[in-house]
């Protein structure tokens, strides 16, 4: 035992040490005249750069008729702007010697660029340029909807854990948003109209509705006289509306069953409701997962795939704006049924409100998610993506710093607290997907 002690003890003093290196005074922000926020971070260790731009829209910032919209600005924003042809974003960089990706959520919408520094203005055009001139064009758009419609359908054959959630989360909410997937359902997707595509980009894709996060070899000074070059003539528009409802308190246990012929074992997902992203509860949430599914030390990877109950467990959250859902996922082993299963993995939930968590186990994942914030600090990547998720979800990018503090000082009783507060029965939602129904 003792050396696992020293292992935890370097963990925490390399840790220590990438967290010295990084401090919110080094950190620079400023935001243009239309509302567009930029945030900066000069980090020369090596010759590259990063510009992640955060966009306020997901899919809860849609509505029956036109889920999946957000997702397929995702396409859109590679196909094509006034001075750059559809595939000329990827060109261009891929020119430079620099990529990209996206990814959007029930909340944001994420554009990633990485690139040698010496081709910053590059990405700042590139970028200033879709934004402020982007082409709906219809042949395009058909194109697209074609692939989003492929991507749809591929993706729930192929994983038996999205099309699970997809049903399971059309059943946890009643009234809200985060009710439908992030892709949107089928028939939006073939509905869509020009005029839906043009209303949502005009009200979304706003600069005030975006924060932009550049890490690298960059200098704050260029950074901002590129951003007024290329972004400040695009104008300000009124703020988006604001998502309205509020999904109704859960009154009791809801469960549900998907049949899917080529499921070759059961897969159980449980849902607890959750807080949002900024609730103070969430470190102490994150740290009570952790205890059920990080690693072959935890709850219910001893209980359940240890015992041959199940060949997988894990454990999932999402940040958000609205309070939303934790999972715990289980993947039944050869022979075992989805009723064994279950009844094992809430014995382990029930064991863990009642009793509670020891000190050891809250320290071991405590270093685990210590080490991980700092390790993704190493990275101008990692900087980025924590400095926009701050930014977005708490406020404020500088709250970031204050998250190592706010794991340190949880206890083994405030893990059993917030175990006793959100793991009810009466607020979680049982989904089973098998082959047939037992």
């Amino acid at each position: 035992m003792k050396w696992k002690i020293l292992a935890a003890s370097i963990a925490l003093g390399a840790a220590a040490s990438a967290q010295a290196a990084l401090s919110a005074d080094q950190v620079k922000s400023f935001t243009l005249p239309n509302g567009m926020k930029f945030i900066v971070l000069e980090s020369g260790n090596i010759p590259n750069a990063n510009m992640y731009t955060f966009w306020k829209v997901g899919s809860r910032n849609e509505a029956p008729g036109t889920t999946g919209l957000s997702h397929f600005f995702e396409h859109m924003m590679f196909n094509g702007s006034k001075n750059y042809g559809p595939k000329m974003f990827d060109r261009t960089m891929e020119a430079k010697g620099g990529a990209n990706n996206a990814y959007t959520n029930s909340d944001v919408t994420v554009y990633q660029d990485w690139f040698p520094a010496s081709s910053l203005e590059t990405v700042f055009k590139l970028e200033g340029d879709r934004i402020a001139h982007l082409s709906i064009d219809p042949k395009v758009v058909e194109s697209e909807r074609g692939v989003v419609l492929s991507e749809r359908s591929t993706g729930l054959e192929n994983s038996n854990l999205r099309m699970l959630m997809e049903q399971l989360n059309s059943v946890a909410y009643t009234a809200h948003p985060y009710s439908w997937p992030v892709i949107g359902v089928e028939s939006d997707i073939k509905a869509w109209t020009q005029q839906d595509l043009k209303n949502y980009f005009q009200t979304y894709y706003a600069p005030n509705n975006a924060v932009s996060v550049i890490v690298g070899d960059v200098k704050f000074d260029e950074v901002k006289k590129l951003a007024g070059k290329y972004f400040g003539a695009i104008p300000k528009r009124a703020a988006p509306p604001a998502v309205r409802t509020v999904e109704p308190e859960q009154t009791g246990e809801r469960r549900l069953f998907v049949t899917k012929p080529s499921a070759t074992s059961p897969n159980l997902m449980v849902a607890y409701k959750s807080p949002n992203a900024s609730h103070a509860d969430v470190y102490a949430l994150e740290m009570l997962m952790d205890v059920l599914t990080q690693g072959k030390t935890s709850r219910l990877y001893k209980a359940l795939v240890e015992q041959q109950l199940a060949t997988s467990v894990s454990a999932m959250s999402t940040d958000g704006f609205d309070p939303g859902l934790i999972y715990l996922n289980a993947v039944a082993a050869a022979n075992v049924d989805a009723g064994k299963l279950e009844q094992a993995l809430l014995a382990e939930v029930d064991k863990v409100v009642k009793e509670g968590v020891s000190e050891q186990e809250l320290q071991k994942v405590k270093n685990r998610k210590l080490l991980d914030l700092y390790r993704a600090q190493e990275t101008i990547n990692g900087k980025a993506q924590q400095l926009g998720n701050f930014e977005v979800f708490f406020g404020d990018y500088r709250k970031m710093f204050d998250a190592p503090a706010q794991y340190e000082k949880l206890n083994a009783a405030d893990i059993q607290a917030v175990a006793a507060k959100y793991l009810k029965k009466s607020q979680r939602t049982v989904g089973v997907l098998a082959a047939k129904e037992e």
